[in-house]
């Protein structure tokens, strides 16, 4: 007689890795990261810091700094090949489809592809550190019918990946705040896109693989998509008084309303939304559309208090990124290149203290069943 486990729909509550990379402290309301709390990080370093200490275990000196920034600027160029599968693709795609090809393709070049040490993953981890930034941006380009923006060595890593996006050079107050979001998206624990990431590398497959099925997880608007439902709810509306009557019916019609509600933050709201929420507050008071500010607050009050719901991260990132002049289709691109140094930081550990992971079932299905013999 089989003993029934315990079943969790979803996984929830259930502990799948033991990890020195980031851990959710709801109760302290604390993101921790490498032990540093995430939003003291994100207000007092840059993007590549957090990446270079979510990667090696520290923070970098000046240094160390200055090394990445320049081995990333020598790297940031794709191979020919990867260009023409993009004017290949059909105007339809979907760019984190694009961006599941460019990653996938980027391994048939890679001479090391089989290579687990960990001198070889990081390797691997910063090539795409720099490379996929120039994917998001080149594939939505060309599948539009327009020139790709060449990389400009002489901005920082984050100013550059702006400018590729949007055209246009990007002013300090916009860089700061577009690198502060790069880092509220960089490392969150455990969501589906990670999971997925360790358990294809759990099988000795390679970073591309891993990276691959990440993106594809991370599409789904329960996910990493949620930014961008976001932002064409805020634009359908046009108006606070219509915002109001949007998230009513919606409400009334039993419909998800994207940007609220959390797996983790179930009680209180996720301490990168208040981030956010305070650089759209910067931005506004330089770009004007007082009118985007006051619906996102209407909304978090609404929802708060019809819903016991608060905002999660993608609810206030959607319209920084707005404002920062980022199409709304490359929201959710941006999300992952950012959450690429993460990843590969369980990539890593994954590596380190492998075991593959195989889960069981509880069977529901019928037993004791027997074919008929063929006439």
């Amino acid at each position: 007689m089989t003993t029934q486990k315990t079943f969790a729909p979803g996984l929830e509550g259930v502990i799948a890795a033991e990890t020195n990379v980031s851990f959710l402290d709801v109760e302290a309301e604390e993101i921790v990261i490498r032990g540093y709390d995430l939003i003291e990080l994100a207000n007092k370093k840059q993007y590549l810091d957090v990446a270079y200490l979510l990667i090696h275990g520290d923070l970098p000196s000046n240094e160390e700094k200055k090394a990445l920034q320049k081995e990333l600027q020598g790297k940031y160029h794709l191979p020919s090949y990867v260009s023409h599968i993009f004017n290949s693709l059909p105007k339809q795609t979907n760019m984190m489809d694009a961006l599941r090809t460019g990653i996938s393709v980027l391994a048939h070049e890679d001479e090391t592809l089989e290579d687990h040490s960990e001198t070889a993953i990081k390797q691997k981890a910063y090539d795409l550190l720099a490379k996929i930034p120039t994917i998001i941006a080149d594939s939505y380009h060309i599948v539009n019918g327009n020139e790709p923006i060449k990389p400009d060595a002489s901005l920082s890593y984050s100013a550059n990946f702006l400018y590729m996006m949007t055209g246009n050079v990007p002013t300090d107050l916009e860089e700061e705040i577009f690198d502060q979001l790069l880092t509220a998206y960089i490392e969150h624990e455990m969501p589906n896109s990670t999971f997925t990431a360790r358990v294809i590398s759990s099988t000795l497959s390679d970073i591309y693989g891993a990276l691959t099925g990440a993106v594809a997880s991370l599409k789904g608007t329960l996910h990493g998509g949620a930014n961008e439902a976001v932002m064409y709810m805020l634009l359908e509306a046009k108006t606070p008084e219509n915002f109001e009557k949007l998230i009513r019916a919606k409400l009334a019609n039993k419909e998800k309303i994207m940007g609220f509600g959390h797996r983790v933050y179930m009680k209180k709201m996720d301490p990168r939304a208040l981030l956010m929420k305070e650089a759209l507050k910067r931005l506004v008071e330089v770009k004007g559309n007082e009118q985007l500010l006051t619906m996102c607050e209407l909304g978090e009050d609404m929802m708060r208090n019809e819903k016991g719901l608060y905002p999660n991260l993608d609810y206030y990132a959607a319209p920084v990124y707005y404002l920062l002049g980022v199409p709304i289709e490359l929201y959710t691109p941006v999300f992952f290149s950012s959450r690429a140094a993460g990843l590969s930081a369980h990539i890593l550990e994954q590596h380190s203290n492998n075991r593959i992971f195989r889960p069981r079932v509880n069977y529901l299905g019928k037993r004791g069943l027997h074919p008929t013999t063929l006439s």
